[in-house]
């Protein structure tokens, strides 16, 4: 119990100054929203945007520091080679497809200028629960996206078919022992994207009180 009692003495700094509440940062996370995946325009972020953002969804609860995530990044050109690989799949898969769909997932990955896809990495030879390394590849997804709204972009994530289908995902780039946590759709916002309806806190918010109470 002393030991204890010393560590944290020695966790506190007299010195130290908390830094203030950011109010422009408040205000953005109390606005941030999906937007729909038709209204995501171009230009892509330019090298040094995509840069930054990736290095603000580093900055995530990473239990053991096992980097149990990874992002793939699909954008250009890219898009439609990929799209062309996954219709083809889809096609095999799916021969009742009709000929107005044959171009579906080509289309889908054109829609927006940047798609970066979430692979989650759990390492189950970790002292770490994989649980908790998968909440952590879900941190980083959510992490972009609050750093896609702070770098003033628009953003929506989906996990669609490429994302859940074994063969799909290997053409994406995910390896044996991956799974795709999502597809995190990135462009500059065209409209004013409508917002949904939140739960009211008190609805889902208990405090924990001993038992009898």
């Amino acid at each position: 119990m002393a030991h204890e009692h010393a560590t944290a003495e020695l966790l506190r700094d007299p010195a130290f100054v908390p830094p203030p509440a950011v109010e422009p940062m408040i205000a953005r996370l109390a606005a941030r929203r999906s937007a729909p995946l038709r209204s995501l325009g171009g230009p892509a972020p330019t090298a040094e945007e995509r840069a930054l953002l990736f290095r603000l969804a580093l900055r995530v609860p990473d239990h053991g520091r096992l980097t149990p995530w990874r992002f793939i990044v699909i954008e250009g050109e890219d898009r439609r080679e990929l799209g062309a690989r996954l219709d083809a799949l889809y096609a095999r898969q799916n021969p009742e497809v009709p000929a107005a769909k044959a171009d579906m997932w080509t289309l889908y990955l054109e829609r927006a200028p940047l798609t970066v896809v979430v692979v989650s990495r759990p390492d189950p030879a970790a002292k770490v629960p994989e649980w908790n390394q998968v909440l952590s590849a879900g941190a980083a997804g959510m992490a972009l996206t609050v750093a896609a709204s702070a770098l003033g972009f628009a953003s929506q994530w989906l996990l669609k078919w490429p994302g859940r289908d074994p063969q799909a995902a290997a053409l994406v780039g995910v390896e044996a022992g991956e799974k795709v946590a999502g597809f995190i759709h990135i462009g500059r916002p065209t409209v004013d994207s409508p917002d949904r309806p939140r739960p009211e806190a008190a609805g889902i918010v208990t405090r924990w009180r001993p038992a009898g109470e």
